[in-house]
């Protein structure tokens, strides 16, 4: 500091200062009067003892009824223990006996002391003494004041003029804060899947319509569902499973523990997908008539149909090696927080398929007028079906790419496979290889079954009763469980990997029972929706393709109720890959499988032909409802013996308890209208609209009536955002 010291400018030089108990003006004794302040004042040095940096420290300055009035409880003093002893000078200071870890997230806290705190007043014990708040009774003295800065004075010639006082910066508005947590990203995440499957199951329909229109929904369209269905098997049994089952964990964790945030995992994933698909395709594709022999004996015993068989076959095959890539890239994305594009990119596919079969109807008439045929069809038309089937596929794969570039990862082949965890990710992919054996041996066996019954049926006059049938019914109930469970679970699953990975079964429980109750609210209504209006639904979206759509109905009937323990075991499983357990989804498989293949089979040979798909239908439901049970034991078990049950068959049985007389109304509504207006697209539009009002009037009145916590959650919701 080389400037002189000013402290005295305003006294005079020498001169003492003045008694400071005197009144302002003053003059005392052998003292000259001080000077009046000069206009021109240093403004850096004008209010130097104006703040006192140390009159908090200073006793005869505290306040004694600020300080009895002082709230403990707002302003407690610090947890014993937190006191670092005083060590000797210059030395280094200890490490805390319980420093925070940062490779553990939540360390247990440091123990209490036993004996009193040195640093509570009059000898108070901490684990015994309570303090009592006044602050917001009698006044407001606890409120800690912004301590002020003793060096503030010297820089207001920066901030406004001299002996002025600055003025306030506007302190701009707080953001609005937006919601956080994980609640409102599953639901941002769900809503976003949920949007793009609607906008897929709804192309879907469109696809099955124009097929129908194109092709009719006899055995005809019976080979074209069989070549179609081959890729979709062996896809799911050479890895789709393990795709999406086992590697979701895997890349999570690649994420989390790579220093490239998995991208290098991701890649050798990608790259083990191409190679072998690609080899597995080609082999499928030479042994296509293998594979037609296999799922159809009934079909393959025919020359001509199994020719078409065939050729749709070897159309058909390559479209597992897309689909392998779209899948597995887009769990890449999933696991990057990234939902939408594998809930959107199918609607390409379908709208490629769309154009295909109407490309069909312009060139060679509807089925209606034409009446194709396996004996009439041409081999023009039956590479444009095949060709377009194809390219659909490989338009939904590669419309992946710009996702992945706008999340940053950038695919490249890798073949350096061994020694990063792909060898964990494959033994654990065993179980889920023979998990998805069991479930497409039973599916082979229900084909088998349904081509010969469709076959025999339609030569006593019922089409529709076929392979085609079941297919097109399961394809229309599967769609609540696409939009609302799969959505809900995909969006979750994540976050259940990481909760089992660090060993908090609480979690894990919590998400499972929110993933059950939260699709509940819509699953449950839609199962008895398709028991009591089955047969319009039917009837109106397959008007097209002649008098079959009633009997899809039937179909569509019998699978109603088994939506319920069908959404219920997709959640109770995840619960399983989260754990990497996928032995146990084996075993339940298997016993899902069995009794499915057990009960069609006894269909079969009990029901008529023209009722045997129907049966079948039934079976399926059922042969969950038996796995639910075993499942949801073992994971009960699995979770330490709680499952959040009682909250959970509450909500199932109370939404039960109202769709019951809301079914039955309905039903009621729609046959009448039938009866009334016939069963053409007029008569079942006006069923399916009467049915569905009364259902859902019916339904909302008992759940209100009954309380159910979740409709309420999702109705105050659906009000607030728009604003209600």
């Amino acid at each position: 500091m080389n400037a002189p010291y000013d402290g005295d400018r305003a006294q005079g030089t020498g001169g003492p200062a003045p008694y400071q108990g005197a009144a302002p003006g003053t003059p005392v004794a052998g003292q000259v009067p001080a000077p009046a302040p000069a206009p021109d004042r240093d403004p850096y040095v004008q209010d130097a003892y104006d703040y006192d940096p140390y009159r908090s420290q200073d006793l005869s300055a505290q306040d004694p009824v600020a300080e009895v009035l002082y709230d403990r409880a707002s302003h407690p003093p610090p947890p014993p223990g937190t006191y670092q002893e005083p060590g000797p000078l210059y030395a280094a200071p200890q490490a805390p006996a319980h420093a925070p870890d940062p490779q553990v997230w939540a360390q247990t806290p440091p123990p209490e002391p036993d004996g009193p705190s040195r640093h509570l007043p009059y000898g108070d014990h901490a684990t015994t003494t309570q303090f009592v708040g006044v602050d917001s009774l009698v006044t407001k003295a606890a409120d800690e004041k912004p301590e002020p800065d003793a060096f503030a004075h010297l820089y207001r010639d920066q901030q406004g003029t001299v002996g002025t006082p600055a003025e306030d910066a506007p302190v701009a508005a707080p953001a609005p804060s937006k919601p956080a947590g994980r609640a409102s990203g599953l639901l941002k995440s769900s809503a976003v899947m949920a949007a793009g499957t609607i906008v897929s199951r709804i192309t879907g329909f469109l696809r099955t319509l124009v097929i129908a229109g194109a092709i009719g929904v006899g055995t005809f369209n019976d080979t074209y569902q069989i070549a179609n269905t081959l890729p979709t098997m062996i896809y799911v049994l050479v890895g789709g499973g393990a795709l999406n089952a086992v590697f979701i964990p895997q890349l999570v964790r690649a994420m989390k523990q790579d220093d490239d945030g998995g991208e290098a995992y991701a890649n050798r994933l990608l790259t083990l997908v191409v190679v072998l698909l690609a080899a597995i395709t080609t082999i499928c594709v030479l042994a296509a008539p293998v594979f037609i022999t296999m799922m159809s004996p009934k079909l393959a015993s025919d020359p001509q149909q199994m020719d078409v068989a065939v050729a749709f076959a070897r159309y058909c095959l390559p479209t597992m090696f897309f689909m392998g890539v779209h899948v597995v890239l887009g769990q890449i994305l999933n696991a990057r927080g990234r939902f939408g594009a594998m809930m959107w990119t199918p609607v390409l596919n379908n709208i490629v398929v769309i154009a295909t079969f109407g490309a069909f109807i312009w060139a060679f008439g509807g089925f209606t007028t034409s009446g194709v045929s396996a004996t009439t069809v041409t081999p023009e038309g039956v590479r444009l079906l095949g060709l377009g089937t194809l390219l659909g596929l490989t338009v939904q794969a590669l419309a992946m790419l710009p996702y992945l570039r706008d999340a940053g990862f950038r695919p490249r082949l890798r073949f350096d496979w061994r020694g990063h965890g792909l060898g964990k990710a494959a033994r654990l992919a065993k179980w889920t290889f023979f998990f998805v054996l069991a479930n497409q041996v039973g599916l082979v066996v229900v084909t088998q079954l349904a081509t010969w019954a469709g076959s025999v049926a339609e030569k006593q006059g019922h089409p529709g009763t076929g392979i085609t049938a079941y297919n097109y019914a399961l394809l229309l109930w599967q769609m609540p469980q696409a939009i609302i469970t799969v959505s809900v679970m995909t969006a979750v699953l994540p976050r259940i990997s990481r909760s089992a990975h660090d060993g908090d079964a609480a979690a894990v429980r919590d998400d499972i029972s929110y993933g059950l109750r939260t699709s509940a609210v819509a699953i449950v209504p839609c199962a008895f929706a398709f028991l009591a209006l089955g047969v319009p639904m039917a009837t109106l979206l397959y008007a097209g393709s002649g008098s079959g759509a009633q009997n899809i109905g039937y179909v569509l009937m019998a699978f109603g109720l088994g939506l319920i323990p069908y959404s219920v075991q997709y959640v109770v499983l995840r619960g399983f890959y989260a754990y990497e357990d996928t032995r146990t989804p084996f075993y339940n498989t298997v016993i899902v499988a069995g009794v499915n293949a057990a009960v069609s089979t006894a269909a079969f040979f009990v029901l008529p032909a023209r009722w045997a798909v129907v049966g079948m239908a039934a079976a399926y439901g059922l042969g969950y409802t038996v796995g639910v049970g075993v499942a949801w034991r073992r994971l009960r078990t699995r979770l330490g013996g709680d499952l959040d049950g009682a909250h959970v068959m509450r909500t199932y049985a109370r939404l039960t308890g109202a769709c019951v007389p809301a079914a039955a109304v309905a039903g009621a509504a729609a046959y009448a209208v039938t009866q009334w207006l016939g069963s053409g697209v007029t008569g079942s539009l006006a069923a399916l609209a009467a049915g569905g009002v009364a259902l859902a009037a019916v339904f909302l009145v008992a759940a209100k009536r009954m309380r159910i916590e979740e409709l309420n959650a999702m109705v105050g919701m659906v009000r607030g955002r728009m604003g209600r």
